[in-house]
């Protein structure tokens, strides 16, 4: 019985992390523009600021060049993305601004996206494919 009852624990324990296994970003964030690699491409072309919104220790092994590391987490209150943050970053509520993560398996740049739309940014661009897409085409990585 206590084998069992030890065995039961740890599959409740692991039933979180079986299902972030299987998720899958949103395809689209309502109020964001969906942007693919090459879309990514040309706006990095115009200049527009790339939020990367990774752990810090994946930012540091490799990103879009020149992108600003504002880390989301699901407790707003220990990310780095802020309003405040985001408006010292970009400049103003309607200035064009990228998010981007690892890829579609990443929650974090839907739930940037969706903060930044809630707090009234209105040019946010949802690069649900992330840092892997872009290495992959061959862009500049730094």
């Amino acid at each position: 019985m206590k084998l069992m009852s030890r065995l039961s624990l740890m599959l409740l324990c692991l039933l979180p992390f079986a299902a972030l296994a299987n998720y899958a970003s949103p395809e689209t964030v309502p109020g964001t523009t969906y942007v693919s690699p090459a879309d990514a491409k040309a706006l990095f072309d115009r200049g527009v600021i790339f939020v990367d919104v990774r752990t810090s220790s994946d930012f540091e092994a490799g990103r879009i060049p020149g992108a600003e590391n504002l880390t989301v987490e699901r407790d707003q209150s220990k990310s780095k993305i802020t309003e405040q943050s985001l408006l010292e970053l970009i400049g103003a509520k309607d200035t064009e601004v990228v998010f981007y993560c690892n890829s579609t398996s990443c929650w974090r740049t839907a739930a940037a996206s969706e903060r930044a739309v809630e707090w009234g940014f209105t040019n946010v661009h949802y690069y649900r494919l992330g840092f892997p897409s872009w290495r992959d085409a061959g862009y500049p990585v730094e």
